[in-house]
């Protein structure tokens, strides 16, 4: 699931350097045709990449804090939490078996009495 948030994050990267460059042609055109001089077609594209910038870290921090909240709700044990349980299972599972051969040590040795 995290893998397939990551491809969207990139792809949405991708999509405003993409963005970028189209703005950078439009105006190009504009200056080209006459319509904006070179310094209003800079300022043009500054701006807007600067707005779209904005508005895509808005809903990035959005979508960070949704999937937080999505992620808390699931109960999901994260990986870390993962190895800290085995290794306490392990330790316990050693403990057992350490305790059970004593205990049967014990009877074997009253057993022979």
């Amino acid at each position: 699931m995290l893998e397939l948030l990551k491809k969207g994050m990139f792809a949405g990267i991708g999509a405003a350097v993409l963005t970028r460059d189209k703005i950078r042609e439009a105006t190009r055109m504009l200056v080209e045709e006459g319509r904006l001089s070179n310094e209003e077609a800079e300022k043009l594209t500054e701006d807007l990449v600067d707005s779209g910038e904005r508005e895509w870290e808005e809903i990035n921090s959005k979508f960070q804090s949704s999937f937080k909240k999505i992620s808390e709700n699931l109960e999901v044990v994260r990986k870390q939490e993962f190895i800290d349980l085995k290794a306490r299972v392990e330790l316990l599972e050693q403990r057992l078996s350490l305790l059970e051969k004593t205990r049967s040590r014990e009877s074997g040795a009253t057993g022979d009495l």
